[in-house]
């Protein structure tokens, strides 16, 4: 259940709706996330910039499993939702390889070099081994391509932490736990 109610368009603060218009026209829709979100403009507005950012960094398929995992890990039903449309829908990822970046994988070896990592970086908070540092680094990813794995850990773990801690309404198609598909 929500513990807080997502913003009717008339209650946005004035220093959020700039942001949240532009999302509401790409998307089509107001996500519920973002309506919540956007109760604090300092916060969302700086979401809102390192998503901008960061959609430049590496490919869309390798971001969306990264988002994938990072939500797995941290247990964000909401993100899950979220990435697992945008994945099928816009990254064109099969359900397979949804279910694989869930648990932090997949079948192309760069790509699941990158996957693998940022699980790694999530579940050990960053206190990542010197191995795995190196099987990312010799999948071809450069050092400014590992921090921008890390940040795109860091992103992701943001709006699942707001999700988890505001629990907004879910506004995209439910998914399965992976461990049962």
């Amino acid at each position: 259940m929500p513990r807080t109610d997502a913003l009717n368009p008339e209650q946005v603060p004035a220093e959020s709706k700039p942001t949240l218009d532009a999302f509401t026209r790409n998307i089509g829709f107001t996500p519920n996330m973002m309506a919540t979100f956007a109760q604090s403009p300092i916060a969302f507005n700086a979401w809102a910039t390192l998503l901008g950012s960061l959609s430049k960094a590496l490919d869309l398929k390798t971001r969306d499993s990264i988002g994938l995992a990072v939500s797995e890990v941290n247990g964000c039903n909401y993100c899950l939702t979220v990435h697992s449309f945008t994945a099928e829908h816009m990254a064109r990822l099969a359900t397979d390889e949804i279910i694989l970046a869930r648990r932090g994988h997949a079948t192309d070896p760069k790509r699941d070099a990158a996957v693998q990592f940022a699980h790694k970086v999530i579940e050990t908070r960053g206190n990542v081994t010197d191995a795995d540092f190196k099987a990312v680094r010799d999948a071809g990813y450069t050092d400014a391509n590992i921090m921008e794995i890390v940040a795109l850990v860091a992103m992701f773990s943001l709006t699942n932490f707001i999700n988890n801690v505001f629990d907004p309404e879910k506004d995209f198609p439910a998914v399965a736990p992976a461990g049962s598909v």
